[in-house]
């Protein structure tokens, strides 16, 4: 599969993110070109090689061997709603189009009054889930959830981010909230996922592309749910496996956390093709848009020394593949 894949002709590119989108922080990597279409290496800059080696995996999949054929055409997602005032949630869950909302939190006393705009934006029939951005202690999560869930007039999940899947199961058992965890954040201290969390959250990035992620989801009794990696931005090509994964799970019980394209200042595809959710959807397709000439030459990355480093980045890692 390496032999197919013109590793020293990638480009590297740089999107900033959206000023109204706090917390999150601007999409840079690489563009991967296949025989059968394009995809995208952009894992965090401090991911370490091993991990690294997934992504590479993830990107090069759709444009060499394919993703696999999907079951639906469409896919439900959630628009993103930041840590921001309660208007400016309001705004942007109004503007989405789409009746579910990831709702990031940080334990402050305005993630109630965000949770409240958020619902009044959905209605009572809107689904939103919290989407907790740094490690909560189990004290602090046990205390923090209940609130959460009153304010939002019923939570459908919350994704945790915690150190152990011990610690995640001990909040588990005291709470009433489903919990969500994100399988590439599993830890080997021996606890089963299955105890941990009632949702199983699939990015396909760090778990190595479509067809990994499948594997996963076919051994566990977990409803499962497809996201973006947590506090990463990805362009539409990279969110598109994302949606291929989504398009080939035998069942999709929650919106897909795929809502992400709008974070961005930008996007390396043209308007027409990029991943902005339509009355709350977006379609499944059989391979990644390519990018766009004008706007790749917009975001190209024009820093030396940065473009050497994802050239190291990239010739390291692939050598693990």
């Amino acid at each position: 599969m390496k032999a197919l894949i013109d590793f020293d002709g990638a480009r590297v590119f740089t999107i900033p993110a959206r000023d109204s989108y706090p917390g999150f922080t601007a999409c840079e990597g690489m563009l991967i070109e296949g025989p059968q279409g394009w995809g995208e290496f952009s894992p965090p800059r401090t991911t370490d090689d091993l991990t690294a080696a997934r992504w590479l995996t993830s990107a090069i999949e759709g444009g060499t061997v394919g993703w696999p054929d999907p079951v639906r055409g469409r896919v439900a997602v959630a628009v993103v709603v930041p840590a921001v005032q309660p208007q400016d949630a309001i705004a942007i869950a109004t503007a989405s189009g789409c009746s579910a909302a990831d709702v990031y939190v940080n334990g402050r006393p305005e993630d109630v009054a965000r949770l409240e705009a958020v619902r009044a934006a959905l209605g009572p029939a809107g689904a939103i889930r919290c989407v907790v951005e740094q490690p909560w202690d189990v004290d602090t999560a046990a205390e923090s959830i209940p609130v959460l869930d009153r304010a939002a007039g019923g939570v459908e999940f919350v994704q945790l981010r915690s150190a152990t899947t011990a610690e995640l199961a001990a909040v588990r058992r005291r709470v009433d909230v489903r919990l969500a965890l994100e399988v590439s954040n599993l830890g080997p201290d021996g606890t089963a996922f299955s105890e941990a969390a009632d949702v199983a959250v699939l990015t396909v990035g760090p778990l190595g592309g479509v067809r990994r992620a499948l594997r996963f989801a076919e051994r566990t009794d977990l409803p499962c749910v497809v996201a973006a990696a947590s506090g990463v931005s990805e362009t539409s090509i990279g969110l598109a496996g994302g949606l291929a994964l989504a398009g080939a799970l035998p069942e999709v019980p929650f919106a897909c956390g795929l809502g992400t394209a709008a974070v961005l200042a930008g996007d390396i595809v043209s308007p027409g093709r990029a991943l902005i959710p339509v009355d709350g959807y977006l379609p499944v397709a059989p391979m990644a848009p390519g990018p766009d000439a004008a706007r790749m030459a917009e975001f190209a990355l024009d820093d030396a020394e940065r473009i050497a480093w994802w050239r190291e980045r990239l010739n390291a890692v692939r050598q693990l593949l």
